[in-house]
């Protein structure tokens, strides 16, 4: 019996508790749900009637406007022109329960809750469209759980006020889709060159797919890409029972035809590709979207010199400076400029001609091959660091390592050269015979800590002459010759310096420049004073600025299937103590009807033109000495002697002086009858660098 009567007082016991605890949690639910309802009802979404996005604004270094992104030429259509079918492939691919949510999808959130929780991030992803109509409108684009929190208020708010067609048509007018297209009206125009109205199953879907990601997937660059998401997009409709088996056929089978000549808007936006370059690192580095940046009215301050971005688009305009193109297709360039004492990019050029907003950029897109421009770095730099001096003599004679056989510009042979001839003169067998005796492995490193991109199949002796696989950019080339400009400390090449909000809060900020140390400074001074050589009596002399000391190095790669004349890429790279600067021309699409057939001194004159502009109002600085230590006597008075007030005749001493010796050098292996045509090589192999 007691027994009965302490099981009935444990179970009241416990229904108790049960109740309590239901009653709790009913009135915290009761509170949070008044709470919330108090936080919906005091959003203010007036804002949606003036949907035109707020303009971002990008700065220069010392704080001024420089550009403004900011498309308010939307062009609207209502609901009823826009066809069911784009609506659909939205909804398929964007937000699959548009149509019954109330403005959040609780299992869309839970999993990026749970995807971000597991890799210790914060809130992203699970956006319906409402939520994104929403951050895109009226929120700051800061990645944290409170922004998230407003996000789904406002889009409560939005669900309660406005019907869905209203809000779809809100969103498809003024999201943008890439290539310079806000809303859906000028999106069907500037891909499709037609209203939206009369878009097919396949184009729509191609439009819905490009809201992702506008500029990785947009048709005009990577039309792969663009079909296999609009594929993506088709099957997600045909799954969602948006379209039949037979549409979704015949739609995956329709062919990309695209506008031939897509609109321009690049007029909107001063200094493009430094817009673009910023955006990218936006993405990149600080996790920002395309449409974020874009739309979010943000203020973005940035290394521009607003001066040097002029003066490079004024040199990039003027037509004499350029090789001659074939009629079909542009010799295109591209250009950076970098402070390397900071890394902060001053200045950049992506192309000649017309300038798409978010088009390619090839002075940080690009990869190509860069010639004899690595050699300072993969070769000479691994050399000194293993107790070479430029003084020490190479043989520059025929060889076969391994069964590569690589020649010098010309096909001639020198004999004994010094590395300091070898490298201002660009002679690439001692290039290689240096590599091969120091093992390609320090070469490798020293490309690796300068920042060259490398892959497996780089390990090769071909890397002497900069044979890469795949190949770098401007930027790249840039940021590593800063080195020796900066005692052997690289700087990061980069654009911002940090982000805010529209109303001032800090989004983002670049960390304080400190640099690596990948070379001893005595080292990097040396290569200076080697380089220096380049301009003042080498390859190079085209390069050289009135009044200022400047080092730097040429290169360039032959085109297979072309005259012996003819190449695919032309680099010059250089710098002041304050300015490094790196040049590449060539085509887009190289074959054997589109090659260079000028010399070395095309890119390097393209150099030359705009240091010299750039640099027209800063002071004069000098290069500090190399260690005395590092040159033979011999050497040391011929530099100082290159420095003097004649420099035009020290200069043709020194080579008449060079070439005596080479000519004495030479005379057991040559017959006389052969002087002539030896001095024709030399010639021509200083007007074309490999």
């Amino acid at each position: 019996m007691e027994t009965v009567k302490k099981k009935t007082y444990t179970r009241k016991k416990v229904i108790n508790i049960v109740t309590v605890l239901f009653l709790v949690i009913f009135m915290m639910a009761v509170a949070a749900w008044v709470a919330f309802r108090l936080l919906v009802g005091a959003q203010d979404i007036g804002q949606l009637e003036t949907p035109l996005p707020a303009a971002t604004i990008v700065y220069d270094k010392d704080g001024k406007e420089a550009s403004r992104i900011s498309f308010n030429k939307i062009e609207e259509i209502d609901y009823a022109s826009i066809p069911a079918h784009l609506v659909h492939a939205v909804i398929a691919i964007e937000d699959k329960r548009f149509l019954t949510h109330d403005g959040m999808d609780v299992r869309a959130i839970g999993r990026a809750f749970w995807t971000n929780v597991s890799a210790g991030g914060t809130m992203q992803g699970g956006s319906t469209i409402t939520q994104q109509l929403a951050k895109n409108v009226f929120l700051s684009q800061e990645r944290t759980w409170s922004r998230k929190w407003n996000e789904v208020l406002l889009a409560k708010k939005i669900e309660e006020n406005y019907s869905k067609e209203r809000i779809m048509e809100m969103y498809l007018n003024q999201i943008y889709y890439g290539e310079g297209a806000w809303g859906i009206k000028r999106a069907a125009y500037t891909y499709f060159g037609k209203e939206a109205d009369q878009l097919t199953v396949a184009e729509a879907a191609l439009l819905a797919g490009l809201i992702k990601a506008p500029s990785a997937l947009t048709p005009y660059k990577h039309l792969e890409k663009a079909t296999e998401r609009r594929n993506l997009v088709l099957e997600q409709m045909k799954e969602q029972a948006f379209i039949d088996a037979n549409t979704y056929n015949e739609a995956v089978k329709e062919p990309v035809t695209l506008l031939s000549a897509k609109p321009n808007r690049v007029d909107d936006i001063r200094f493009p590709y430094y817009v673009d370059q910023m955006i990218r690192e936006a993405m990149t580095q600080y996790g920002l979207s395309e449409n974020e940046v874009l739309l979010g009215g943000l203020r973005i301050y940035t290394e521009l010199d607003q001066d040097m971005q002029q003066a490079a688009e004024q040199v990039y305009a003027e037509e004499s400076l350029f090789p001659q193109s074939t009629e079909d297709q542009l010799i295109q360039s591209g250009a950076s400029l970098i402070d390397p004492r900071t890394g902060g990019i001053r200045a950049l050029i992506g192309g000649r001609g017309d300038q798409p907003f978010r088009g390619f950029n090839r002075a940080s897109q690009l990869k190509r091959q860069p010639g004899s421009t690595i050699k300072p770095i993969a070769v000479y730099t691994p050399a000194l660091e293993a107790g070479y001096r430029p003084m020490d003599t190479i043989v520059d004679e025929p060889i076969n390592i391994g069964g590569y056989e690589p020649q010098n510009a010309g096909g001639g042979y020198h004999g004994n050269v010094t590395l300091y001839e070898a490298l201002i003169n660009s002679y690439n067998i001692p290039a290689v015979k240096l590599l091969n005796e120091l093992g390609i492995d320090k070469g490798l490193d020293a490309a690796g800590r300068f920042g060259i991109p490398l892959t497996p199949e780089d390990r090769t002796l071909g890397l002497a002459l900069g044979g890469l696989h795949e190949g770098v950019s401007p930027m790249q080339m840039a940021e590593a010759f800063g080195v020796f400009a900066n005692d052997g400390v690289k700087m990061q090449a980069h654009s911002i310096t940090r982000i805010e909000s529209a109303d001032g809060v800090l989004l983002a900020e670049a960390a304080k420049p400190e640099g690596t140390q990948v070379t001893e400074p005595g080292i990097a001074r040396t290569i200076t004073a080697m380089l220096e050589g380049v301009i003042q009596e080498g390859t190079g002399t085209a390069a050289a600025l009135q009044g200022r000391p400047v080092a730097g190095k040429s290169g360039t790669t032959q085109m297979s299937g072309a005259t012996e004349q003819g190449a695919k890429d032309n680099w010059f790279v250089g710098y002041t103590p304050q300015l490094v600067g790196a040049v590449w021309l060539g085509y887009d699409h190289s074959d054997s009807t589109h090659y260079l057939t000028t010399t070395s001194k095309a890119a390097a004159a393209v150099f030359q033109a705009l240091m010299e502009q750039a640099l027209k109002d800063e002071p004069v600085l000098a290069f500090p000495p190399a260690p005395s230590d590092m040159w033979g006597k011999k050497q040391k008075e011929e530099k100082k002697e290159s420095n003097s007030d004649k420099p035009t005749k020290n200069k043709e001493k020194n080579k008449e002086k060079r070439d005596r010796n080479k000519e004495n050098k030479d005379d057991n292996k040559k017959s006389d009858k052969n002087d002539k045509q030896k001095k024709k090589e030399r010639e021509r192999e200083r007007d074309r660098d490999r």
